[in-house]
């Protein structure tokens, strides 16, 4: 009797704050368009539905209970507008998420030109398109580490906090938000040059090597001997700095942390 009243109850609630109730749903359903492991295209949409859902049943009560007093829209085009700057929300802040891993292949794409695996790439099944070859590589390294380190929280509660720090119909637009989009997107860049820096170095190293042996062996086919040469060099310093490499993507989360706090204060 008691779970079926808890059941009842939760329906009249559900019933009589159905408009708030899919508003929450909308800015939780953002996050798994954008944002890493959530978005991934090779989950089925059932099942990332059902875990929208699910994630709103659970935050729906605690909203609730907080007092936060929300006006809905007394018209249809008002609701909607509503609904779309809800799920904007939800998106934006999977998609500042992203923008790490957007970096991580970014420096993948660098890395296979300078190497010699620019023409080679492998299809991301988590996004559907086409990757290269080390950035594959790195993505999904970068991806396990980003699961087995409980990373993924961070894109959860700075979705739970969103609803304390924009309040439901709360987001304001300013031009601060271009300012800070802009500044995000230049760190991809920068994040980028930091991962592939150390090879595009010893490549680099290696074309000083190749043409001064050129110089000085005229005869010797630098073209047959520097394309193996370059995927030996780069393979090997990818390999001695990996445990780097997974260093610095501790700091790059916590900078992807940072964002999200700071584009959830723009938005409020």
């Amino acid at each position: 009797m008691v779970k079926g009243g808890t059941v009842l109850d939760l329906y009249d609630i559900l019933q009589n704050h159905i408009g708030i109730f899919l508003l929450i749903l909308t800015r939780v359903s953002g996050i798994f368009i954008m944002a890493p492991f959530f978005g991934s295209k090779n989950t089925p949409a059932k099942i990332r539905a059902a875990l929208s859902l699910a994630i709103t049943l659970v935050l729906f009560p605690t909203i609730m209970a907080s007092g936060m007093k929300v006006a809905l829209p007394m018209t249809l085009l008002g609701y909607v507008v509503a609904v779309a700057s809800e799920l904007f929300v939800g998106w934006v802040i999977g998609f500042v998420a992203y923008l790490t891993f957007a970096a991580i292949l970014m420096a993948g794409q660098l890395l296979d030109m300078q190497v010699g695996f620019g023409v080679v790439n492998v299809l991301d099944p988590t996004s559907g398109q086409q990757v290269p070859l080390i950035g594959s590589f790195k993505y999904n390294l970068a991806l396990l580490i980003f699961l087995v380190t409980n990373s993924h929280y961070i894109v959860l509660t700075a979705l739970v906090d969103s609803f304390t720090i924009i309040p439901i119909i709360g987001m304001h637009l300013t031009t601060a938000l271009t300012d800070l989009m802009i500044a995000m997107t230049w760190g991809t860049f920068t994040i980028a040059i930091k991962i592939s820096i150390p090879i595009i170095f010893a490549i680099i190293l290696m074309d000083v090597a190749l043409g001064i042996l050129a110089r000085t062996m005229p005869q010797m086919n630098i073209f047959v001997v520097g394309v193996p040469a370059k995927i030996f060099v780069g393979l090997f310093v990818l390999s001695v700095t990996l445990p780097f490499y997974i260093l610095f993507l501790d700091v790059a989360f916590h900078e992807m942390y940072t964002n999200l706090y700071n584009l959830l204060r723009t938005l409020s």
